[in-house]
């Protein structure tokens, strides 16, 4: 399901208080941290996740992989901060149309 700007946009003003809750070190994206990311979606549906310094490139690439693996969708990138949202089977955020 496919964001529309007024959802990202709804999901950036949430995600603006949020803390990043997980973290991917120099050790890269793996199996554990991908089982961390789903329970994380799942309590939360909107995330904060802190990636490693990369190039863009890089980084474009990580992203497009964990966002296809753990089934979410990309809402914002500053920096080395990425915020990902995945409804829940009863989701909180109620999104705009």
């Amino acid at each position: 399901m496919p964001l529309t700007g007024k959802q990202k946009n709804q999901l950036r003003g949430l995600a603006h208080k949020l803390k990043p809750i997980v973290a991917i070190g120099s050790g890269g994206y793996s199996q554990s941290i991908k089982a961390e990311l789903d329970s994380a979606l799942a309590h939360h549906e909107l995330l904060k996740l802190k990636l490693p310094a990369l190039a863009k490139a890089d980084r474009d690439a990580l992203l497009a992989t964990i966002c296809s693996e753990t089934n979410s969708e990309f809402v914002q990138v500053i920096g080395h901060i990425v915020v990902l949202y995945r409804p829940a089977t009863e989701p909180t955020i109620k999104l705009v149309k």
